[in-house]
């Protein structure tokens, strides 16, 4: 079904639970299926933030489009969605897409319980995350788990005051907040392990002037997420990097090469000597023949 078209809001309204505003049944803990409140307006929650909430969106099977502030993923379960209080947040979801909704206080999550249900809590939610599970992994299996027994418990007529689901529900954050440590430190590798190999390309073809999108195609990335990570590891753009290497070798046979300045212009990749110098210059603060001077004593009047 094609979308309503929506009239423009002036604010983006809070809510308890989704179209609920006021106190709720949230305030200590709520879970209630993907199913039960998308059906009402047609698979899709529109913009909106919980003030002082916690929330966690579980698609445990199934498409969904997420959007978390300027985070947009388009995902299939299963999937662990970690909005903290304040974040505006849309999804959409198909008609099929099952899954939980988990919103609760978190002061009610973690009273009463050890300090690493409070870490738990506050690395989960450290920001907004689309977390991807492995439903094959030991991890996968117990959250899977933990989101079916709590939906149940929650939802059982017979045990009024149960402090049951908040146990649970504190399950739910410390099993997710160890599989979050563990994507982190995962992309942390792949991207040091990318890192890497962007610097063995710079080694070998700084020299050949090679612009960052075709060090991004040889990495199989996109230049923005080469700078990205780029600047994750060093606080310098992928081209400064390059640049910076550049200068690195022209200071270097300045230094130990007798030969003139033109000619290792030209060797080092540039068709203009007069661009070098400019390069140069405004890599060193020098140009190169003070530099040749002031590091190797070199006679540079013939060198040009």
């Amino acid at each position: 079904m094609k979308p309503q078209r929506r009239a423009r809001r002036t604010q983006i309204p809070a809510f308890t639970l989704y179209g609920e505003a006021g106190g709720g049944g949230a305030d200590a803990l709520h879970i209630e299926s993907i199913q039960s409140r998308s059906r009402l307006y047609h698979w899709e929650i529109d913009a909106h933030t919980h003030q002082a909430l916690h929330q966690i969106l579980w698609v445990a099977d199934g498409p969904a489009r997420i959007r978390l502030d300027e985070l947009q993923e388009e995902c299939r379960g299963p999937v662990a969605v970690i909005i903290p209080p304040g974040v505006v947040h849309t999804f959409r979801f198909a008609a099929d897409t099952d899954g939980a909704v988990l919103t609760f206080n978190p002061h009610a999550v973690v009273e009463g319980d050890v300090p690493a249900t409070g870490e738990a809590l506050r690395d989960l939610f450290a920001q907004p995350a689309v977390l991807h599970v492995d439903a094959a992994s030991t991890a996968g299996r117990r959250i899977t788990t933990l989101f079916e027994d709590l939906a149940e418990e929650f939802a059982a007529a017979d045990s009024p005051g149960s402090p049951v689901p908040l146990w649970l529900a504190r399950s739910v954050v410390w099993r997710l907040a160890q599989a979050s440590a563990r994507h982190r430190r995962r992309a942390a590798g792949q991207r040091t392990d990318i890192f890497t190999r962007f610097v063995v390309l710079v080694e070998a073809y700084h020299r050949d002037h090679w612009p960052v999108t075709r060090y991004a195609k040889a990495l199989g990335l996109s230049p923005e997420r080469l700078n990205r990570l780029v600047r994750a590891e060093t606080g310098q753009a992928a081209l400064d990097l390059v640049h910076a290497r550049l200068a690195r070798e022209a200071r270097r046979r300045l230094t130990y090469i007798a030969a003139p300045i033109s000619r290792l212009a030209f060797e080092l990749g540039f068709e203009d000597p007069a661009y070098f110098c400019r390069f140069f210059k405004r890599h060193t603060g020098q140009s190169p023949r003070d530099y040749r001077r002031a590091t190797a004593g070199t006679d540079a009047s013939d060198e040009g």
